[in-house]
């Protein structure tokens, strides 16, 4: 598990699981099908990855093949990261 899976997965153990542990979620689990996350969830976990790995998420970028899944999410910021560090 890289860091970034573990913080994503520590913050929707928290914030949508109530301390359940997201370990137990597959890599390639729908959040949204199983319930986990809703629309205003999708909005929190944006909050939290902006503000955790600092970057910013534009509208266009608001789609299931970034956010649905663990493992979409964690090539979604790893993207992001290195388009950043690519840009410095």
């Amino acid at each position: 598990m890289t860091e970034i899976d573990h913080r994503i997965r520590g913050f929707i153990g928290e914030n949508f699981l109530f301390g359940e542990d997201a370990n137990r979620l597959g890599a390639d689990e729908s959040l949204v099908q199983q319930g986990i996350i809703d629309s205003t969830g999708v909005l929190e976990l944006v909050t939290f990855l902006e503000a955790d790995f600092q970057v910013k998420i534009a509208d266009d970028e608001l789609v299931p093949q970034n956010l649905d899944t663990i493992h979409n999410l964690v090539a979604f910021i790893e993207r992001k990261l290195a388009a950043a560090t690519q840009l410095a």
